[in-house]
């Protein structure tokens, strides 16, 4: 299968694209590498720099299957400039979807986000409830599962709301829970904890891109899936690390004492089965670190980054 990949130099791209290229399939890594490309050169790979916003750039012939990763991800990349955002993250999906159908490409996998649900006070946050999102991010993720869904009757449409991910990829990030606070035990030997009650829902990497290649294999398994399998508060993610990492957890009050949880059924009813957990990310990210192959880099910060080399 030829799979064309948005946002493929990105963290989650980094470590699906090697994954689609070992099971066969022959990729189209598209990416307009703000963060670099850290991607290996393969036969099978073609990887191309450009803007999701410029459909002139974006070459779908012969394409079989479209994974959608590209976006401004996180809330803080979001509001940072509200129009970019807009602009990749709804209105490139809608371009995008729209040259799919027009192409005959009949498998699209759009990666959406679990924070697309906004606050819930429900302890099993299900695929049914009401989307209340909050920021610009979460809104541009609802209106591109409304834009992908639009086209069910024309292709697959398989939308994943992930959890926050963890766990390390070439293109790391270390501004996302997990991956933060290990690093932080691994700098000071001290993790700052905002609250610590706030439940977060939790997907390990090798999961996430696992799920892009299961939904791939299976288009029987159509419409919306929560992938989250681990929701635990942010200060049991600190203790967690602290079994591996000697280090300090200070808590401090926080003026954001939302939780978010996801509820997988769903997901799990397919057959999919995670194999990964948060300390398995916590583990494998030190061992990096130890290694040397993990530095603490502004790059693997994204509003730090964007702030720096995109929004001047």
């Amino acid at each position: 299968m030829k799979v064309f990949v948005t946002g493929a130099c990105g963290y989650k791209g980094s470590v699906l694209v090697p994954k689609l290229l070992k099971a066969g399939h022959k990729v189209v890594a598209f990416d307009i590498m703000w963060f670099g490309n850290f991607l290996e050169p393969h036969p099978d790979l073609t990887v191309v720099q450009g803007d999701v916003r410029n459909p002139d750039a974006i070459d779908l012939t012969g394409v079989d299957a479209i994974v959608h990763l590209s976006s401004v991800a996180n809330d803080p990349c979001g509001d940072l400039d509200p129009k970019l955002t807009w602009e990749i993250s709804c209105l490139a999906t809608m371009q995008l979807a729209d040259r799919a159908y027009r192409h005959g490409i009949k498998r699209f996998i759009y990666a959406s986000s679990g924070s697309v649900y906004g606050v819930k006070e429900e302890e099993q946050v299900t695929e049914d409830l009401e989307l209340l999102p909050i920021s610009e991010y979460n809104k541009t993720k609802m209106c591109g599962e409304r834009i992908v869904l639009s086209y069910k009757d024309d292709m697959v449409v398989q939308i994943v709301r992930p959890a926050t991910v963890c766990g390390y990829s070439p293109r790391q990030r270390l501004d996302v829970s997990v991956n933060m606070l290990t690093m932080q035990a691994l700098m000071n030997g001290r993790i700052t904890v905002f609250g610590g009650d706030q439940t977060r829902p939790n997907i390990h990497i090798d999961d996430i891109t696992d799920l892009y290649l299961f939904l791939l294999d299976h288009p029987e398994h159509t419409g919306v899936f929560n992938a989250g399998f681990e929701n635990i508060s942010i200060l049991d993610i600190a203790n967690l690390v602290t079994k591996h990492v000697p280090a300090e957890v200070i808590v401090t009050p926080s003026n954001d004492p939302r939780s978010y949880r996801v509820n997988s059924d769903r997901l799990l009813a397919t057959g999919f089965r995670p194999k990964k957990t948060v300390e398995d990310a916590i583990k494998e990210i030190i061992g990096m670190y130890s290694q040397g192959q993990l530095k603490n880099e502004d790059r693997w910060y994204n509003l730090k980054w964007m702030e720096k080399e995109v929004v001047k």
